[in-house]
Order: C-alpha cells, then structure tokens, then sequence
C-alpha cells in the first residue's frame, strides 16, 4: 500500500483502479447527484489551483464549518494538497467556542455551508480575510467562484505543492469536544491518519461493490477517517446531513454498511420496540419473543440446535421486517464515540446485520482498538483487539496506554498538555481505565477524569451504571452524580415518546411532559426502572435517588458533544437546583 503516504494520495490512487465508479452521491432536491473518483478529482484540483490564487500559502490554517455534503470532502482535500492545515469545526458549536478556536488558531480563511452560519462568523470574526460559501450567499464569496479561478494557477504550480508535502508534515488541527474544559487542538500528521487508514481497511469486509452512507458529523476524526477509507476502499459514498430524513435515506440508498454512534441505534431499536407494543394477541407475542431470542445471542457461541431453530423463526417472522426498514441489504455497521450497550450489539447481530465497537480517540487518529467482523475476533463488551501496528497496555493505575504510528503530533500551542499526555517512550496516556481480556481484548471500565469520591471516600465509575439505566426503553438519558455526597444519584431524562404512549395506555391524565413527569404513576415506574437496574451494582454504587428533568440535553445548550457524550460539568451547572433537590438544600 506504499501508493498512499499523504491523505490527499487517496483520490489518485482511486481514480487509477476505478476511474468511472461512482464515488459520492448527495441528494438535489428529490434525487441524488452522483461524481465518479474522476469527476471528484477533477473539482479537488480546481479547486486547490483556485485557492492558490486567491493567495492561500502553504501552512495557513484554515476553517471548515459545514454539515455532511460533498463540498466538505471536496474542500478538505483540496485544501490538503496545497500544504495548508484544515481546521474542521462543528456547526452546532458556541459563539464563545468559535471565537476562541479562531483565535487559538489564527484563522484567516473560513469556509461554511450556508447562510445561517455565514452570519454567526461574520459577527464574532471581523478580521478575516476571506468567508468561502459552499451556497451563494450575500456578503461570502461563493465556491463556485474560486474554482473559475483555477485558470490563474498553473498545473506545475499545483503540482509543486503536492511534491513539497510529506508524510510527516502536520495534516488537521482538530479541537477536541471539551467534555472537560476549554477545547484542546489535536495535531495530526498525514502518517498518523493515512496509518490508521491502511490499518482498518484490513479488517472491514466492504469494498468498490458497496453502497454507504456518512452522516455522523465530519468535523469528527471519526467520520472523517471513515469517509476516508471508504474512498481508499472505493465504496460508492452517499452523504446525509439531516437526521430527520435519515431512515427515508437508507431505505432510497439501500446501503450494505455504515458507521454510527450507538445512539442512533438506541433510536432505532426504540422504534422497533414501539412497532411490537402496537401489536396484538398472538403476533404481540411472536414479535417480542423474537427480540427476546435476540438478546440472548452470544457472537461465536453455538448455543445449541434449540436456539437455533428459535433464531432462524426469529429472523423469518420479525427481523426480516427490521432489515427491509434499513433499506433491505444492509449486513455492517461499525460504532464510536461512546460505549454500546450490550444489548444493541446483541439483537442487531442476530438479526443478521453485525455490529462491531471500536475504541479511539482525536489524538490516536482516532481508532486504537476494534472488534473484527471475522471468526473469532469479538468478545462482547470489549472494544476489540488493538489495530495493526498499534500497542497497548494497562498503566499500573488501570489506565489504558496506546503507542503507534496513529499517535497525535501533540497539542497546538500546548507542549505543558503534549507533554502530559505522550510519556518519554510515546505512550499516549488516553485517560481510560480498562483491562485486557484473554490477554487481549480491552475491556473499558469508565474514565479517570470521571471517576468521583463519595463522602465516604469510595470511587464510584459512572460510565456502566448510566448504561445500563439506558438500556430501559423509558430512559433516553442520565447522569450519575454523587460527588462529595453521602450517596449515589442520577439525572434522567425519559424517552417522552415511550412514556407519553405509556401514559396514554394507562389512561394518566396530563397537559405537558412538565406535568407527566410529577405524576405518582410515573414516579413509580422509574422507581421500578431503578429497583431493577441495581441489582447488578454493589452498595456503594447503587442509585439510591432519581430526578426526572422535563427537556433533552442539547448541544445548543453545551451539555452534550456531537458524539452525544456528557459534558458532566456543564449539567450539573444547568441543573444544580435538581441536584440539590435530591440532596437536600
């Protein structure tokens, strides 16, 4: 694979095996517009001799604010072959959190997908030498217009650049979610990501055949790898950026794999579930003892001809409609980002698409670990086996270390952080605790900075407890809380459309989820939820208390990542009077 040393390789390496496949696909009003590795490498390159004249120098900083599309990918790699660092930022960050990205990384040029965001640059960052839009907006300079640019720069200009990169040369400045303070910017190589690259597209099973679908955010390292090796690969990419119209896409695009975070399938098998409670008598009756088969398959393990035979009714009576409803020939998805829920894993596999858990971070580029979709290669509630090139080991403390080519340049403008968090030996310390099993697979327990004392002087991990509260179909989200207390208590948040229809069928009467929530029959089945959910934990880290909370946490808000990880933090700030209340003022 010594063709691809440097990300922008990837295009040209495509384009020589594939020259007319079709490389990505967008929808265009109520169809899709489809480029081949060709066309594509054409508007890269137009685009990057477009930018070069527009004055853009090797090693200028330069951000991304969009949504999935097209365009995104076209301007990442764009910006990449002529030596300039792309900055991604994620659309649905603060003004605060843009303005100290900006500054820290002295940007000069910024590229956003529409107007809304045009705005809130413009109005934060007034000395910027150029606002690029991927649509035509008053006020930015359109795309369009810095691709008939192109004619300005000459080839071997262009071509200059590219031979003036190298596989070492800092690649992205990607700032990281801030779940713990102020956003730290990751400084990858095109090494670190191009290896981690070549190490996962030996252990995925798609290839120039297959349909996929990128919808998680691209300003995440996650997505952006991913789409990546889809393109190394030569999948046919579909890009979807509106989550509301995300199953009516699957079900157009009818694809074979994608990458998610587990949250989405929550959601989905949350909407399963709901289309069983709407059944009656006896199909009620089949189409719950199917998921029931369902979560108690085991990757690897025959269980038996009797199981056997109740999985394969399983599949003819009930899974087969969830196939069909994810377009019908889907057969993989690969998670991130949080910790899947056992149970996920469990029925999407015996329904015959398989899910697999990997394990990463921004600065390990990101994938450190993965659960292989081969024989023999997952153990469940790992995160795999560590990559192809790629160390591990348990710190005597219980943290996870990792060591690689994938490992990050360091922190922007931070040696103090670099120096941190890579030891002398290049060990990334990742902030994990976990343990290797059978020698190994790692196993995550939760993470150091998480980790709280009660008053009594016992660590409580929060991490498994909130998954398996989430397990309930009644429980969208929750936090655990109990620092400095006497004891261990929990911020829920409830499915509302699972408990709504709850309440309906139970004839409960209510004017607002704000009213739901106090009523004595609902505060009796968290209570419920809450009894069951503790009988796995020890004393100390039982929930003792529950506070329902009436709204979601949102990213608008700053309590949840785009990967929908807790900004513990920023909730305990905005509910500090529910913590309270359980507490006691």
């Amino acid at each position: 694979m010594e063709e691809v040393s440097r990300i922008f390789d990837i295009p040209y390496y495509q384009a020589v095996r594939f020259p007319e496949g079709k490389a990505v696909s967008q929808r265009n009003d109520n169809s899709w517009a489809s480029l081949t590795i060709s066309q594509l490498l054409e508007k890269i390159n137009l685009l990057s001799r477009g930018l070069i004249a527009l004055g853009i120098p090797k090693g200028d900083n330069i951000a991304m604010i969009s949504e999935n599309r097209v365009e995104w990918i076209i301007t990442d790699l764009a910006i990449l072959q002529i030596g300039a660092i792309p900055v991604p930022i994620y659309p649905t960050m603060s003004n605060q959190e843009y303005a100290y990205i900006f500054e820290h990384a002295e940007i000069k040029t910024a590229f956003v997908s529409n107007q809304a965001l045009f705005e809130r640059i413009s109005a934060i960052q007034s000395n910027l030498s150029h606002i690029i839009s991927f649509e035509k907006i008053d006020g930015a300079i359109y795309l369009g217009k810095i691709l008939e640019r192109a004619n300005e720069t000459d080839v071997n200009i262009l071509s200059e650049r590219k031979k003036s990169i190298k596989s070492s040369d800092l690649a992205s400045i990607i700032y990281t979610s801030g779940t713990t303070g102020r956003p730290k910017g990751v400084m990858l190589s095109h090494q670190n990501i191009v290896s981690n690259i070549q190490a996962i597209i030996q252990l995925l099973p798609i290839n120039n055949e297959h349909r996929v679908i990128s919808f998680l955010p691209l300003s995440h390292i996650f997505e952006r790898m991913v789409v990546y090796t889809y393109l190394y690969l030569g999948c046919h990419i579909h890009f979807e950026h509106d989550l509301e119209r995300l199953m009516q896409t699957i079900k157009e695009v009818k694809p074979h794999f994608f990458a998610t975070v587990p949250r989405l399938l929550e959601k989905i098998y949350e909407k399963m579930l709901d289309r069983g409670f709407k059944l009656k008598g006896l199909r009620r009756r089949i189409y719950f003892s199917a998921i029931n088969t369902g979560l108690r398959y085991q990757v690897d393990i025959d269980q038996g001809w009797q199981y056997q035979l109740k999985l394969l009714l399983a599949r003819k009576l009930v899974f087969k409609h969830w196939i069909k409803a994810l377009g019908g020939e889907l057969f993989g998805i690969v998670t991130g980002a949080v910790a899947l829920p056992p149970q996920l894993c469990k029925v999407f596999s015996a329904a015959g698409i398989i899910v697999r858990e990997g394990y990463g971070q921004t600065e390990s580029s990101p994938v450190i670990s993965f659960n292989r979709f081969e024989p023999g290669g997952t153990l469940e509630g790992s995160v795999g086996l560590p990559v192809p090139g790629v160390e591990v080991k348990i710190a005597a403390d219980g943290e996870i270390l990792a060591r690689g080519p994938n490992v990050m340049m360091g922190y922007y403008k931070d040696s103090q952080s670099t120096a941190n968090t890579i030891d002398e030996e290049g060990w990334l310390h990742t902030g994990d605790v976990g343990k290797l099993v059978k020698g190994r697979f790692i196993v995550l327990t939760d993470r150091i900075k998480e980790l709280f004392k009660t008053s009594g002087g016992k660590y409580v991990a929060p991490t498994p407890i909130e998954q398996k509260y989430r397990e309930s179909p009644f429980i969208d989200q929750v936090m655990v809380v109990g620092a400095d207390q006497k004891f261990v208590a929990a911020l829920v948040v409830p499915n509302f459309s699972q408990l709504v229809d709850w309440g309906r069928e139970n004839e409960l009467s209510f004017r607002s989820l704000e009213e739901l929530i106090t009523l004595p029959e609902v505060i009796q089945k968290y209570e419920s939820i809450r009894a069951e959910s503790n009988q796995q934990f020890n004393q100390i880290e039982k929930i003792k208390k529950i506070k329902l909370l009436s709204r979601n946490w949102s990213e608008e808000m700053g309590e949840i990542t785009s990967t929908q990880k807790l900004k513990r933090r920023i909730i305990a700030q905005n509910f500090r009077d529910e913590i309270e209340d359980i507490y006691g003022r």
